[in-house]
């Protein structure tokens, strides 16, 4: 049996928290592998709406482990939120069912408020983050000054480490006319927190080895979209980790060996939330009605996502450099009505062909969408769990979007719902 990646195929948004949970039934384990609170999941359970950030999608279904590997930036404060919340639901989370790595880095205040302050001095050059501490936190990580979770096991060492990040972040600070942070309010802010997470940390690298091992199936859960990959996204208007699927193996301590099967989760049209190039994006009435019927707002932020036509080259890119051997597409339903479809299938750079977006930021504005246009269908996709229920002119959509990013369809889902799923390959058979 395999175990499998769920990766978002375009800039996040592609609804990877329902077909996460519809997998989860199939899995042992569920584990985040990068990114932080600035994701969102929405699950919708039985009726029950869960709204999910850090915790892995796998927290709603009884018997399953979930994890928070040391690739993801943990607020502790956020989790301990969160974790709230869920359970006020009926949800019981516990170490039995939720485990975080003990060499994850953590989020703290100062990132939070070094985030907001720097995007509300960007004017024109803001990137859109989600001012949660995301990008500083990695920033710190990188910089070898992080404070990370198993620090708070060891209060006497806290002091020093805290020292040391604040000698970076309080010249930041006063550079930026903000008051310094007293080593001491932070260091009582982290022993208050830290009884709320200790109980859930856990040496992960070596449980999910001994799991793996067991024959016990697991699910790597990505957070934002291939496109906002530090290194393969649209730069600078992109997320602070690497969202690609190798990161599966980095972000939880597991070998790439691990890793069977890559599931790009790809929205049936293209949403952006934020800052940066939309080569295909709509600004009409299409835009706004695909906002509407799509409900396209963020799942943390509340903010509307922009709209546009399905990008064929954008997918294609991030298959290839995710690894991506099947694709679940969502929100196909949105779609039904529409008289004609358009579809990005490659770009013109100053008068010239091209098959690919450009890695440069000028460029990448430069680009006009080359599209096929093919008819749309009139009858609804909504609720269909069968190929039989879909109408021939959506399975024409379907097959051409396959074509074209040159992946097949391994699951189709046409509503919010878990049971509206079509099943045309089972990743977790390897």
């Amino acid at each position: 049996m395999a175990n499998v990646v769920v990766v978002g195929s375009q800039w996040g948004d592609e609804g990877k928290g329902k077909i996460v949970d519809w997998l989860s039934e199939r899995a042992d384990i569920v584990v985040r592998f990068q990114g932080g609170h600035n994701a969102g999941h929405t699950l919708v359970v039985d009726g029950t709406i869960y709204k999910l950030s850090l915790l892995p999608s796998g927290v709603v279904r009884k018997g399953k482990l979930s994890v928070i590997g040391n690739g993801v930036v943990v607020d502790p404060w956020a989790l301990a939120d969160e974790i709230a919340r869920v359970e006020a639901q009926g949800v019981r989370i516990s170490p039995e069912n939720l485990r975080v790595a003990e060499n994850a880095t953590l989020i703290l205040p100062l990132h939070r408020e070094l985030d907001a302050l720097r995007e509300a001095s960007a004017g024109d050059g803001r990137i859109g983050t989600t001012k949660r501490g995301i990008g500083p936190a990695y920033e710190d990580k990188v910089g070898r000054r992080a404070i990370r979770v198993m620090d708070l096991a060891d209060l006497p060492s806290l002091k020093p480490k805290i020292e040391r990040i604040l000698a970076h972040h309080n010249p930041l600070r006063r550079g930026l006319g903000q008051p310094e942070i007293s080593a001491d309010d932070l260091c009582l802010q982290l022993t208050e927190i830290a009884p709320k997470l200790l109980p859930y940390v856990d040496t992960v690298w070596d449980l999910l080895d001994r799991e793996r091992r067991a024959g016990k199936r697991i699910l790597f859960e990505g957070a934002q979209g291939v496109l906002l990959d530090i290194d393969h996204g649209t730069y600078p208007f992109v997320t602070s980790s690497n969202t690609v699927a190798a990161q599966a193996a980095t972000g939880s301590g597991l070998g790439p060996g691990a890793i069977n099967y890559v599931l790009g989760i790809t929205k049936a049209y293209t949403t952006r939330v934020g800052e940066g190039p939309f080569p295909t994006e709509l600004k009409d009435e299409t835009g706004r009605l695909l906002g509407e019927r799509g409900q396209e707002f963020g799942t943390v932020t509340g903010r509307p996502r922009r709209c546009g036509w399905f990008d064929a080259c954008l997918v294609r890119q991030a298959r290839k450099v995710a690894g991506i051997n099947g694709i679940a597409l969502t929100k196909l339903d949105v779609l039904d009505g529409l008289l004609k479809l358009k579809i990005c299938v490659g770009y013109r750079l100053d008068g010239q062909d091209i098959s690919y977006l450009p890695a440069a930021q000028g460029a990448q504005a430069r680009v006009e969408p080359i599209y096929e246009i093919m008819e749309g269908w009139q009858e609804s996709t909504r609720g269909a769990r069968s190929w039989a229920e879909l109408p021939a002119q959506c399975i024409k959509y379907v097959r051409r979007l396959e074509e074209l990013i040159e992946a097949p369809v391994a699951l189709l889902s046409t509503s919010p719902k878990r049971e509206d799923t079509i099943l045309v390959h089972d990743p977790f058979v390897d």
